[in-house]
């Protein structure tokens, strides 16, 4: 009864009510998580500008592991509704199961770069000691233990795809928790813990990254009853599963992927400047992440509901669905954006801000700001287009967005002006630019909803 209930939610619940209680949680549990973000650099701040700056440019790398764990994660949460609608269950527990094996995979090629990779990364990119040592020692942790990454996402998502948002959220919010609380225990060494260091902060990280995994595995075992996860089927993966996860969810994959190639070239630049600029990078890629959260939150409630619908040629919920998610979002980031313009310092101070911290940090997020409300409608557009079977429109626009955009506008504006104040820029006219190239190709993609719609 319980299925029946959650198959009749995505299909008839109104649209409005329906996304509000698959996004609201997932808004929730992605707060909570951002916000260990934020606090772990904050904790490392207090250690050394250095100690932040190494971990600033470890971002990236940590990024890649993010990249795909959530690619997988949203081609699966996308093919499970689908299946469901379509009531076949065989398919949905095929999907299931051999995304786990895919996890198995990224987990020993993680723990392969961590030994082999890590060193190298860091000394091609400054000689200052204390930023490569510690940058070396939170990266090696964060990769060789990243297993919690892996199936974090993967189980969480495997729980909001089936309509379980509330238990996704509370599997986040588990590890979120736990790391704010160790984080300062771990790195100061308060009480019975000893002082670690930038090593406590990777080590709150990852203790935080496999309990939250954990838990997300047990309620899927115990509370999911639309997906049957056994060992054998792990172990005898679909190659067409596996196709299809990577179809989907390949865009999610370059869009974070080239997130961490776009920070990496950015740094670089940014390097040029000096090691303060990029630590105050590091900040605004923390407090971004943060500000988008709500997005993300969205996009985790919003595709299953438009995977199921479409799978049941209910056009008519897929655009109201995308309609309420667009609208909601901008209203929300436009709201931030006020916000934040207001107090810029005031983060700043939160990072224990030099005086030169400061002097750049100022004008810097005061024009960083200003990209929020175009970002997060990017972020629903590209999602809905690939959740809606046009993943190919998708990956133009995150390239054109993660990639070209940034790294490029960076590049040239510190080559024609030399001056940082004015690289600053590219981040919030990259988002205009691909916001009107997302307009022109979901207004592509609703010519061909317009069509089944007619059918």
């Amino acid at each position: 009864m319980e299925n029946r209930q959650e198959d009749n939610k995505l299909g008839t619940m109104p649209v409005g009510k329906l996304l509000l209680s698959m996004a609201l949680p997932m808004m929730m549990s992605f707060f909570i998580q951002a916000l260990y973000n934020i606090v772990d650099s904050i904790f490392v701040a207090r250690i050394s500008e250095n100690a932040l700056t190494a971990v600033s440019l470890a971002f990236p790398m940590q990024s890649v592991m993010n990249a795909i764990a959530v690619g997988t994660g949203v081609g699966m949460s996308a093919l499970i509704p689908r299946a469901i609608g379509r009531k076949d269950r065989d398919a949905a527990d095929d999907v299931a199961n051999t995304g786990i094996f895919l996890n198995l995979l990224y987990v020993v090629v993680f723990v392969i770069l961590g030994i082999v990779l890590v060193r190298p990364f860091y000394q091609m990119q400054t000689d200052i000691a204390e930023i490569v040592e510690g940058g070396i020692t939170y990266l090696r942790i964060v990769w060789i233990l990243g297993f919690g990454v892996f199936f974090g996402v993967y189980f969480e998502k495997m729980l909001t795809s089936t309509g379980f948002a509330t238990l996704a959220m509370a599997s986040q919010a588990s590890g979120a928790v736990f790391n704010i609380i160790f984080d300062p225990l771990l790195i100061f060494g308060l009480g019975p813990f000893p002082r670690m260091g930038i090593a406590g902060a990777a080590t709150a990280t990852v203790m935080g990254q496999i309990l939250a995994s954990f838990v997300a595995f047990f309620l899927n075992v115990r509370r999911n009853s639309w997906i049957r996860l056994s060992v054998g089927r792990v172990f005898r993966p679909s190659g067409r599963a596996a196709k299809e996860i990577y179809r989907i969810g390949i865009p999610s994959m370059v869009t974070i992927g080239l997130n961490s190639v776009t920070s990496f070239l950015v740094n670089q630049v940014l390097l040029g400047y000096s090691t303060t600029a990029t630590a105050v990078y590091g900040i605004w890629l923390k407090l971004q992440n943060f500000c988008f959260m709500p997005a993300f939150g969205m996009n985790n409630g919003m595709v299953p509901i438009l995977s199921y619908n479409y799978g049941t040629r209910a056009i008519g919920r897929v655009r109201a669905t995308i309609r309420y998610a667009l609208t909601s979002i901008m209203s929300l980031m436009l709201v931030l954006t006020v916000v934040l313009e207001m107090i810029p310092g005031v983060l700043l101070v939160l990072f224990d801000a030099s005086e030169n911290m400061m002097q750049i940090g100022m004008v810097a997020l005061r024009i960083l700001i200003l990209s929020l409300v175009f970002g997060g409608a990017n972020i629903i557009i590209g999602s809905a287009m690939q959740a809606l079977n046009h993943a190919s429109y998708t990956l133009l626009m995150n390239i054109f967005r993660n990639f070209v955009m940034p790294a490029g506008g960076v590049f040239l504006l510190s080559l024609l002006f030399g001056k940082l104040d004015i690289v600053w820029a590219a981040i919030p006219i990259g988002e205009v630019l691909t916001f009107l190239l997302g307009v022109f190709l979901y207004r592509k993609m609703t010519g061909h909803l317009k069509k089944m719609d007619r059918e």
